[in-house]
């Protein structure tokens, strides 16, 4: 490892989202941090990759709704 950890508010400020989402989805665990104890720290090349998963559809969880199921159609 040779970038330095990073908090959620530093991710939240790089990904332009509240600090509250981010700390939501870390308790889903949903999104790669590390934990150190109390402190929850993240690492931004991980948090990279993550998006790409999100990106290309891969981190999506996504449920039909009744309206919108292709099989009701």
């Amino acid at each position: 490892m040779t970038e330095r950890l990073l908090t959620a508010d530093e991710v939240a400020e790089r990904l332009s989202v509240p600090v509250t989402w981010i700390r939501e989805q870390t308790r889903a665990d949903a999104m790669p941090h590390l934990r150190l104890g109390r402190y929850v720290r993240f690492e931004w090349l991980e948090v990279v990759a993550w998006l790409e998963n999100q990106r290309a559809g891969r981190g999506r969880r996504v449920s039909p709704t009744p309206d919108h199921d292709p099989a009701r159609r």
